[in-house]
């Protein structure tokens, strides 16, 4: 789950991980009155949606009076702000973020995320602070500090000082550095975080060391130890179709292609979107029916595919390991009496007792196109589309 920036600034706070000051604002007037209430002069208005480029798209900027906070945020409220995570369609800003200015001298970057390679969460830092960490690990990755936090014992001292030379920091520079690095750790692990960002993490003039940036986000399993963390969620921010779909505890991904799939287990339905590409097909989405493909899980996944303007077919891939095929044919049979399907509809069912379903398929008077593999159910998706 992904929260906004001034979302992570209040959780860090109460870690005691320095931020600079700042106020939500979901108005112009409470931009005007967040302004009044700053240490600086200078402000920054932010807008506050799940993407990064913000800066590069307008989304923050510099206002040198109270003045200039009510005209940036009379033009930054309601505006579609489009970056390089968005996409072309961008996204609406509904709330700001208003934040004292800082006397930067440095910007620096540090995260923290799960390396699976390791099985070990890994702090990095690095010197190109401002810059997407993507396009540093690609280009010039030698750029990139790591100390891997061994779960036993947590983050060390001495290993966030290594970081912290390795930035090049020095004098009281390095021990608040330290110190920001021990309670971001902290952070982290109390809130089952899957990511924290901080880009740039900035040193100013005065030699102090604080998040100008903080992206965080959360381990969706472990959201219900964090009831509080829940409520943090903007469904503002997710895609409609996504939202829906999380309501019948279905794991849906809209994608950009023309064939639905329906599938059960992450793993076979990757593989099944990449050989509907393989094929010369594309696929509309990711949908993950689970362990139990019944008739209303089967029903409800329908729905949501078809609620997608773009799709013109759909792939049902289920493997019949922990749910019998017949009893997934016969869900399939009873959803499609009760709802219109009106695009074509390729089924392949492989596991327990996938002959019996494959029978019933096919004697069931619908128009079902039953494959035997997963390959001859790409192959017929993509030739059904052509038809």
């Amino acid at each position: 789950m992904k929260i906004h920036e001034y979302q992570a600034k209040e959780i860090l706070r109460k870690y005691n991980v320095p931020v600079p000051v700042g106020y939500v604002a979901f108005t112009v007037e409470e931009a005007v009155q967040a302004a009044k209430k700053l240490p600086t002069e200078i402000a920054v208005v932010k807008a506050q949606i799940h993407a990064g480029g913000r800066g590069k798209g307008g989304g923050v900027k510099i206002a040198k009076n109270v003045q200039q906070v009510e005209q940036l945020a009379r033009q930054m409220l309601g505006m579609t702000l489009v970056t390089h995570q968005t996409g072309a369609e961008g996204k609406t800003v509904h709330k700001l973020l208003i934040e004292q200015g800082i006397d930067i001298e440095r910007e620096l970057y540090l995260g923290m995320v799960l390396d699976r390679a390791s099985s070990r969460f890994v702090m990095m830092a690095s010197t190109e602070g401002g810059v997407e960490i993507e396009k540093v690990a690609a280009e010039t990755p030698e750029k990139i500090l790591k100390e891997w936090v061994d779960p036993r014992v947590g983050l060390q001292a001495f290993q966030a000082r290594k970081l912290a030379f390795g930035l090049g920091l020095e004098g009281k520079q390095v021990a608040n550095a330290v110190k920001f690095m021990l309670a971001l750790h902290e952070a982290f692990m109390a809130n089952d975080c899957s990511l924290a960002e901080i880009n740039p993490l900035v040193v100013t003039k005065q030699g102090e060391v604080l998040a100008l940036d903080a992206k965080i986000n959360f381990d969706d399993s472990a959201l219900y130890r964090h009831p509080n963390l829940r409520e943090l969620r903007d469904l503002d921010e997710e895609q409609p179709l996504e939202v829906e779909a999380s309501k019948y505890n279905l794991n849906y991904i809209k994608l950009d292609g023309n064939v639905g799939c329906m599938v059960n287990g992450a793993g076979l339905a990757m593989s099944t979107m990449d050989i509907i590409k393989l094929s010369g097909g594309d696929p509309a989405n990711f949908l993950d029916v689970g362990g139990s493909a019944n008739v209303d899980t089967v029903r409800n996944g329908f729905k949501i595919i078809l609620s997608d303007p773009n799709v013109k077919a759909i792939l049902i891939n289920i493997f019949g390991g922990i749910v019998r095929c017949d009893r997934v044919a016969q869900g399939v049979i009873e959803a499609v009496k009760s709802i219109d399907v009106n695009v074509p509809l390729v089924i392949r069912l492989e596991g327990t007792n996938a002959k019996e379903a494959a029978v019933m398929l096919r004697e069931s008077d619908m128009d079902f196109t039953v494959a035997s593999t997963l390959k001859d159910a790409a192959e017929k998706v993509v030739k059904v589309l052509k038809n």
